[in-house]
């Protein structure tokens, strides 16, 4: 990939610095993925954290490993605390439990959102399937205009290409264990 030798600052710089090299605008960007302009764009410029599943739409739109989307820094920084690695976003937290590859159609992650939250941001949706397991709490699912809530033991498992969100009602942390197919 031409740029790989670029020091970049931040994820967005990535972002654009690839889309620009594959010669697409932000609109061609919005029509592969399915996530609007001003919201690649505020990625672009770092305002706002992307949710895991418009990185992994990312990537497949890019034909790259969600991998070289990371810094040299982050990867290193990665080396040293992959045990302990979880990622937030707003008011959820996930740890990978696989290994990402081109080769690799399937991703587990473990999950927490935290009591009484509500979700913000954009709605997920990415190409796949999606199997949903709670392990604590309870949390609420809608998958397109249907609304599931779900009890610690609960699970749910759904075409992932329809935008879904995911919210936590209960007055205590949820945990849930997300595996997400790709084809």
């Amino acid at each position: 990939m031409a740029g790989k030798d670029k020091k970049w600052k931040s994820f967005g710089q990535r972002i654009r610095a690839i889309r620009e090299e594959k010669g697409l605008s932000l609109e061609d960007l919005s029509h592969e993925t399915g996530y609007s302009s001003d919201i690649l764009k505020e990625i672009e410029e770092d305002k706002t954290v992307p949710p895991v599943s418009l990185v992994l739409q990312i990537s497949r739109t890019f034909r790259i490993d969600i991998s070289e989307l990371e810094l040299e820094e982050e990867k290193e920084a990665l080396k040293r605390r992959r045990k302990s690695h979880k990622k937030r976003v707003e008011s959820y937290a996930y740890t990978s439990l696989t290994k990402p590859g081109l080769d690799k159609h399937l991703r587990s992650y473990l999950v927490t959102i935290d009591p009484e939250t509500k979700h913000k941001g954009v709605e997920y949706h990415h190409e796949g399937e999606e199997f949903i397991y709670v392990l604590k709490g309870g949390l609420t699912i809608q998958v397109g205009e249907n609304i599931t809530k779900l009890d610690e033991g609960e699970s749910i498992h759904f075409n992932s290409a329809l935008h879904h969100k995911l919210s936590n009602p209960a007055k205590k942390t949820t945990e849930f264990l997300v595996v997400i197919y790709i084809p």
